[in-house]
């Protein structure tokens, strides 16, 4: 009678180390490419976005013709839904939610479109397609779109699918929820995008919401206040003002304020108005973050990281979530960018409409003592259009101090709509945008004071 016994405890046991390698290898694989620093031909950067600049060098002159013949897809297949209503499509989930959208992003996508092709073959007029609008987006923004999203949305499931996110939740809930008023899980959403990219960090958010894992709340959250900008984008904004030398009190600035922000921001209004339900169609999959007695949070996310990992029956069903994400993000997301990003860059560019804006700043600035404070006062507003432009514009003013608060702002600032914001009015994140200007002012006023005083303390 042992020897059964022997037997079905050496399976229980092969069964157990088969979970746990099935639950670490993936996400060690995951947490590499997505989280990992490492040196790449001068610059510190993730696995990820190596690969995706090596795609770049690769087809990087084709990637504007590429984008725009998929934008027109996305166009011909969401006007023809949306008039015909295919069955191919509308009984087909995935191909349903992607084309099957209201009047009002059929428009958008449209002037996408319009714009992709003014841009691509010099069409119309130049205000479209000249060198800091439409140009800006199709040659420079989309290409690192496209193989971004190309590599993050392959590579995504390692990040969701094999329990890496239950382990977290468990770790860190106990941060999270007090701090933040947010599930532990995101955490990794966070990291995601410090390391990475904000727009990998507004993906892995959108992704969750979908799955049932985050409120609205949360959702808007997170994707408003953690899809923060990437430690190597950041170096690249204060190379551009001359003072890549301040890197680590500069990061420092950034990070406090942005705690501080994110901390404070979550409990006031847009945000803490959004409800606390979840996503409409989808399961509720609420992560169960109470530690059960006798459970440590490092046992309790072990355990249910390996039951996460256990339901990954087929190799052929995450790749084909794999490829979902890249064609959700490529048709529902680009399109929404270049439309809305080459709008706010027309604005920017060829109105006063952001030096009007930016007029109520210069007595605030002027008595926070900070220099030239007219020129830095429209640089503070414009970063809602673009995150690069305050520090083009800035670049010029002599105070090294007023360099130095043009170049943390705008990293702080994270609502624009060149990208981030583009993203999250494509997303399913439920936020709009007027949300999106209330929160860019909120983040202005409440980080100001903070980095003009570590301003003053360095110069």
């Amino acid at each position: 009678m042992g020897l059964p016994k022997q037997n079905i405890d050496n399976q229980m046991r092969q069964t157990s180390i088969s979970s746990l390698i099935k639950f670490i290898v993936p996400s060690l694989i995951g947490i590499f490419l997505f989280m990992i620093p490492i040196s790449f031909n001068g610059e510190i950067t993730i696995p990820v976005a190596i690969l995706a600049g090596i795609l770049q060098d690769l087809i990087g002159n084709y990637i504007p013709q590429i984008m725009t013949a998929i934008i027109a897809i996305t166009v011909i297949g969401s006007l023809g839904t949306y008039f015909f209503k295919p069955k191919a499509i509308v009984n087909q989930p995935f191909l349903n939610t992607l084309f099957n959208v209201n009047i009002a992003w059929q428009m958008i996508r449209l002037l996408g479109l319009i714009f992709a092709v003014m841009t691509l073959f010099k069409l119309g007029p130049e205000a479209v397609w000249s060198e800091n609008t439409g140009q800006l987006l199709l040659y420079d923004l989309i290409p690192v779109l496209f193989s971004v999203f190309l590599f993050a949305g392959l590579f995504l499931p390692l990040l969701f699918n094999f329990g890496l996110l239950e382990l977290c939740g468990a770790l860190l809930v106990k941060v999270m929820r007090p701090v933040f008023k947010l599930p532990g899980r995101s955490s990794i959403d966070c990291l995601a995008s410090w390391l990475g990219d904000g727009t990998i960090g507004v993906l892995l958010t959108n992704k969750q919401y979908e799955e049932g894992y985050y409120t609205k709340r949360e959702a808007a959250v997170i994707g408003t206040t953690f899809s923060v900008v990437s430690i190597t984008f950041a170096i690249v904004v204060l190379a551009q003002v001359d003072l890549a030398h301040m890197i680590v009190p500069y990061y420092l600035t950034v990070v406090l304020a942005g705690l501080v922000c994110a901390i404070i921001i979550p409990r006031i209004p847009p945000l803490s108005r959004k409800p606390d339900t979840y996503y409409e169609g989808a399961k509720e999959n609420v992560a169960d973050e109470v530690i059960p007695q006798g459970e440590t949070p490092f046992s309790f996310g072990l355990k249910k990281a390996v039951n996460r990992a256990d339901q990954n029956k087929s190799a052929a069903t995450l790749v084909k979530e794999g490829i979902q994400n890249v064609l959700d993000m490529w048709m529902g997301v680009v399109p929404i960018v270049m439309a809305i990003g080459t709008s706010a860059l027309m604005v920017a560019e060829f109105t006063p409409f952001f030096s009007y804006l930016g007029a109520p700043f210069v007595p605030i600035l002027e008595l926070l003592q900070v220099p030239f404070a007219s020129d830095a006062a429209e640089t503070i507003v414009i970063g809602f259009a673009d995150m690069f432009l305050p520090s083009i514009i800035g670049a010029g003013i002599e105070s090294e101090l007023t360099r130095f608060v043009i170049a943390a702002m705008s990293v702080i600032q994270l609502i624009y709509m060149s990208e981030v914001g583009g993203l999250l009015l494509a997303s399913k994140v439920p936020v709009n945008f007027k949300d999106l200007v209330i929160i860019f002012f909120l983040r202005t006023f409440i980080s100001l004071p903070i980095v003009v005083g570590m301003a003053h303390l360095m110069f």
